[in-house]
């Protein structure tokens, strides 16, 4: 049973796994049909937040729950307050369903490394067995501690039940689209005066490829999962051919407005502390006790989201300088009116 169809990641998992020869039967359930090709996966439509779950788990009685369904942010559940709702209540319901489950063995969660936080006291590489949360302070960093807390909750009171969580660094693609993904195609992208982060990232066939690994074989255990080296900020940039706009901060309520009528989808706290200190993470143990080596590094996979999106490099000079002029004009206070 894959949760969560009805948004990309988890569609093209179901497809994927339904394909494969190894599967028996693959469930889809989302709260609403997904609209992309989901394969020969059957689709339940189900509500995790409600008893909808656990009666479709009862119904199909699946051997393995792969629990996709985690929002990393407010625009993908239309707001705060329905994101955390989803994230935590739901993944609460889930695992309560899976816990009566007589059929269930076994437990996949796509987690995020943003659950690490970043800060300036972050250290270089956050390991697994680091605190989660450490440095972070709210939104979805604590959406995403809490899902975990609850998941290695249900772990200890389910010990014949193999549970496997995979954080992944952000992913980004020829096809995925994603608050990163649509921040790095702004015409003008804005910056935080005097920083430069470095980050990692994970190509999206490179997600799919290890989630369905840890679908299909057993690899209990917790797992960082992104791909080989760092990009700094600017690298980034240059490389997608997008000029920088350095402001003293992206933290305020007015640049977010801005940014997201520019198209960037959700510029939420947890956005703007990842794009001001930026994050690092240790993939020893995704070689060695997961089994896994990413295809891409990350420079190839922002390599390859760049050539899918940003061909042609930087866009006419008349555009980007309106948007510049828009985000200056939020810090002057000036709206273009009158002048």
């Amino acid at each position: 049973m894959v949760v969560g169809v009805a948004r990309y990641l988890g569609g093209r998992l179901a497809q994927q796994l339904s394909a494969d020869p190894a599967v028996q039967r693959v469930i889809g359930v989302d709260v609403v049909e997904p609209t992309e090709n989901i394969g020969a996966a059957e689709f339940v439509r189900a509500d995790i937040r409600t008893s909808d779950i656990g009666r479709a788990i009862q119904r199909t009685a699946p051997d393995t729950v792969v629990h996709m369904n985690i929002l990393a942010t407010r625009s993908d559940a239309g707001g705060r307050a329905p994101q955390k709702e989803i994230n935590v209540i739901g993944t609460m319901q889930l695992l309560a369903a899976c816990q009566r489950s007589e059929s269930v063995r076994k437990v996949v969660v796509k987690s995020s490394t943003t659950v690490y936080g970043a800060g300036p006291h972050a250290p270089a590489l956050f390991s697994e067995d680091m605190v989660p949360g450490m440095v972070a302070r709210g939104g979805y960093e604590k959406d995403a501690g809490e899902v975990e807390a609850y998941v290695r909750g249900y772990s200890r009171r389910r010990p014949d039940v193999g549970v496997t969580i995979l954080r992944f660094a952000n992913v980004l693609g020829p096809t995925i689209r994603t608050a990163l993904s649509e921040y790095f195609v702004l015409p003008v992208v804005p910056v935080v005066l005097g920083r430069d982060p470095r980050f990692q990232l994970v190509h999206e066939q490179d997600c799919l490829d290890a989630l369905r690994l840890a679908t299909v074989e057993d690899r209990p255990g917790i797992f960082n999962v992104a791909g080989d080296g760092f990009l700094v900020l600017s690298q980034a940039l240059r490389r997608a051919g997008r000029p920088a706009l350095p402001l003293p901060t992206l933290g305020t309520p007015l640049i977010g407005g801005v940014l997201r009528r520019t198209r960037v989808a959700d510029m939420d706290a947890a956005m703007v502390r990842f794009l001001t200190h930026g994050r690092g993470v240790d993939t020893t143990r995704m070689r060695t006790a997961l089994g896994f080596d990413p295809a891409y590094s990350t420079r190839a996979t922002f390599d390859a989201f760049a050539a899918a999106r940003s061909r042609g490099g930087l866009l006419e000079r008349d555009r980007v300088r309106a948007v510049e002029q828009t985000l200056r004009g939020v810090l002057t206070g000036e709206t273009g009116h009158g002048r």
